[in-house]
């Protein structure tokens, strides 16, 4: 939608509408209210604004004549824009200058990445100065080399569970098969913390910790859950994920490619980004390539 804003803004003057976050199917947590979410519960609106102008819908729908006037002087052929799923309208450029500067611009809300943070230095030894990580608040001076960053003194997994195990069930290994996996990884890169991002059920992931049980897992109180909502306990699942040493994912998952791209903007080495579980019978397990970026 940025890209398509960019377009239109190069003839007359637009803004685009945030509309509020309804429940999302991840989002599961029972009696939690979880409707009309304000984009800056999630992410940072002063960064999404350097790359397109952006309002939130409570603003819009109660501007005065003088704030609305200006975008409507020129646009006299309609009062407002809906596009019914946006997603539709693919890049022109994937990949390119302007998807990566619409991507950058999408900073998570600072006090969700205040929350990871204080989690990594406690649980898992990581620091932005020991990880060698840029802390630059504006998306817009952040100039980083793919494998600057050297990244936190753990393991990170995003092990996809739930409707993938029917769905994309050649993909996705048992979690024998998994923990497997990840034992090796940690052998291998020196690793003794691991944390793990997950959907699986309550008795899957009992499972998992006695499979498992050094793995690490942010787990809010009802009282942060309520405050975070389920969005914003997968972002800061997303931001530890994204300052870990090495990354490994599910394949074909858009959590696990957000974590891919966030890893790319903070410097990380591809090598140990485009990572992904295999599944249990999979003779030829491709892993994934890296996208180039162009800032």
């Amino acid at each position: 939608m940025a890209s398509l804003l960019k377009i239109l803004m190069k003839s007359e003057e637009w803004v685009m509408v945030l509309p509020p976050w309804g429940r999302l199917y991840h989002w599961q947590s029972p009696d939690i209210h979880q409707v009309r979410i304000p984009w800056s519960d999630f992410f940072d609106l002063e960064s999404l604004n350097k790359n397109i102008p952006v309002m939130e819908y409570e603003d819009f729908i109660a501007g005065s004549a003088s704030v609305i006037a200006p975008m409507l002087l020129k646009n006299t052929s309609a009062r407002s824009v809906m596009l019914d799923r946006a997603e539709n309208l693919l890049h022109d450029h994937y990949g390119g200058k302007e998807y990566w500067d619409t991507r950058r611009s999408m900073v998570f809300a600072r006090h969700l990445r205040a929350v990871g943070d204080e989690f990594r230095s406690k649980y898992l030894n990581s620091t932005n100065e020991a990880d060698r990580i840029p802390d630059e608040e504006d998306w817009t001076k952040l100039k980083v080399e793919l494998g600057s960053s050297l990244g936190g003194p753990y393991l990170a997994v995003h092990l996809r569970r739930k409707d993938f195990i029917w769905g994309h069930r050649e993909d996705v290994p048992s979690l024998e098969g998994a923990v497997k996996k990840i034992r090796s990884l940690m052998k291998t890169h020196r690793l003794d913390k691991v944390f793990v991002a997950t959907d699986a059920v309550r008795k899957e992931y009992e499972e998992l910790k006695r499979l498992l049980p050094e793995m690490v897992r942010f787990e809010p109180t009802w009282e942060e859950l309520e405050l975070y909502k389920d969005g914003g306990v997968a972002i800061i699942d997303q931001w530890v994920c994204a300052h870990a040493r090495f990354f490994i994912g599910t394949s074909v998952s858009t959590f696990s490619f957000r974590i891919h791209e966030e890893r790319e903007i903070l410097g990380l080495d591809p090598k140990t980004t485009y990572n992904r579980f295999c599944g249990d019978l999979e003779r030829e397990c491709e892993q994934p390539t890296h996208w180039k970026v162009v800032y």
